[in-house]
């Protein structure tokens, strides 16, 4: 260790060392491939089901496929990053990890917020939407009288969003090996979905509706238009607007990026992996690239079945998903059909982004920024109690609370702690070549240099109201690290983890 007070340092090795101390040890069973599922199940679900319709309406057009392919650039250029990280540091933490051996303390701290913000709050988010969806499912059977909430006091109880967090808070306490098991076959079920989508949906496809490719830009449409939401890019390039258009088609890379968080989940699971070294950096890069040739393909689909106008969101603020493209082609089963896949989607989705920050957890108590009774490990090998921790926190938010258009403030902590592991992994390289490192990222500083231009760009193409409310996010957790975790941390006591 290094440093003193906010810039101090956690070695590689003492990160190492940690994984074997007794009451606080993970269990080690998953291999590359559970990794890879692991990957594909977060990161197909909302997206792709719910957020490229309103992309192309709202935004780019028929050029979302577009917007695709630039976020998938940006987020591979970062997976490269992630991939040595992980296998030249295999501990629990993901992106937190590796700031504390290369930013010191303080940024740790920060990044773990910003995980805080990627998987818990979208966690709570997507369990309303699985929750809608299982409405629908349940309105097919039973008819439209069965409802996912009810009115208690003055309170919405949404009792379809408890039911899924509590299943799925007892499945990540029993074991991550059954996790994957679950993750794994329910993952199978929505690709298949996704398949139907795309083969399917391809005899409905009119050369018309991709025309014009990049709709001229348009002042006052969409979900991100003028004042605070409009981009912060197209603010000081001074445009009128940021809905179609050139702005428009960057603001929907931006937005769409929502639909690749998640990959960056496999990098938290290390410490449980056999041989981390080499299956981390396979299971990041491989799910990948398995749901970017999946997303261009669904995207390119759906906008040549019918119009992007008609995908628009409406007055009141409905949103339009991939169903709706079959239904307006009179294909009513069909759109049932991917309803039910995107019930299944979205259960892995939650399950996963759970499992990522209740190990983001269990790294920062073990730490001691945290309670360190968040890093006690039962019998199973799992951090039980900081499961039930987050599994309380999520089912609490989602039970009582509607979920709003969280995706855009997730995006940007994310992109954030992107840009800081891309940086570190430069750092790293530079500070300690002696490390093993079984995977190496090709042609750096380059490609590092790259990956934060990119993120970089991303950030500046979301709404300004996004970045204010990004500030008052870290503010509060700048207050709660000089109130607890910087009087509490271990690397400060100097004293070893036990």
């Amino acid at each position: 260790m290094s440093g003193s007070a906010l810039w101090r340092t956690k070695s590689v090795e003492q990160s190492i060392k940690d994984t074997d101390e007794p009451g606080s040890r993970l269990r080690k069973n998953l291999s590359a491939w559970d990794l890879t599922v692991f990957g594909v199940a977060v990161v197909i679900g909302a997206g792709i089901f719910t957020l490229t319709a309103r992309t192309a309406g709202d935004l780019a057009g028929p050029s979302v496929s577009l917007s695709f392919v630039f976020a998938a650039i940006a987020c591979g250029l970062a997976a490269l990053c992630y991939a040595e990280f992980a296998s030249t540091v295999p501990v629990a933490g993901s992106a937190y990890t590796f700031s504390y051996a290369t930013f010191g303390e303080f940024v740790a701290w920060i990044i773990g917020w910003d995980l805080v913000l990627e998987f818990a709050v979208g966690s709570a988010a997507v369990s309303t939407g699985w929750s809608e969806y299982l409405q629908t499912v349940l309105a097919y059977i039973f008819g439209d009288g069965v409802k996912t909430t009810f009115a208690l006091g003055g309170l919405t109880v949404n009792w379809g969003a408890l039911l899924l967090v509590t299943v799925l808070t007892v499945l990540l306490a029993v074991g991550t090996k059954l996790s994957s098991r679950v993750s794994m076959v329910i993952t199978g079920i929505k690709v298949v979905i996704v398949l139907f989508v795309i083969f399917f949906g391809l005899s409905f496809i009119k050369a018309a509706n991709y025309s014009p490719f990049i709709p001229p830009g348009e002042t006052g449409a969409g979900a991100a238009s003028t004042g605070v939401d409009q981009t912060v890019f197209s603010w000081l390039a001074g445009g009128a607007s940021s809905a179609f258009g050139v702005f428009g088609l960057l603001a929907g890379a931006s937005l769409v990026f929502f639909a690749f968080i998640g990959f960056d989940v496999v990098a938290t699971t290390a410490e449980e992996t056999r041989d981390p070294k080499r299956a981390v950096p396979r299971g990041i890069i491989g799910s990948l690239v398995i749901v970017t040739i999946l997303y261009v393909a669904v995207s390119f689909v759906l906008t040549g079945m019918v119009s992007y106008k008609k995908l628009a969101s409406s007055d009141s603020g409905e949103h339009k998903t991939l169903a709706t493209a079959f239904e307006l082609n009179n294909v009513d089963w069909a759109a049932n059909v991917i309803s039910i896949g995107a019930l299944a989607g979205l259960t892995t989705v939650v399950m996963v982004l759970m499992l990522g920050q209740i190990r983001v957890l269990f790294a920062m108590s073990r730490d001691g920024l945290l309670p360190r009774g968040l890093s006690r490990t039962g019998e199973q090998g799992t951090p039980v109690r900081a499961t039930i921790l987050v599994g309380g926190l999520v089912a609490a938010a989602a039970t009582f609370f509607p979920a709003g258009k969280l995706e855009e403030m997730v995006n940007v902590g994310t992109l954030f702690a992107f840009i800081l592991v891309s940086a570190g992994v430069m750092m790293l390289r530079r500070s300690r070549p002696d490390l093993e490192r079984s995977f190496r990222v090709p042609a750096l500083p380059l490609i590092g240099t790259l990956a934060i231009v990119a993120c970089v760009w991303l950030m500046l193409n979301l709404t300004i109201l996004t970045w204010v409310r990004f500030f008052v996010w870290m503010l509060i957790g700048i207050v709660v690290y000089f109130s607890y975790g910087r009087r509490n941390s271990v690397l400060g006591k100097h004293v070893p983890v036990s």
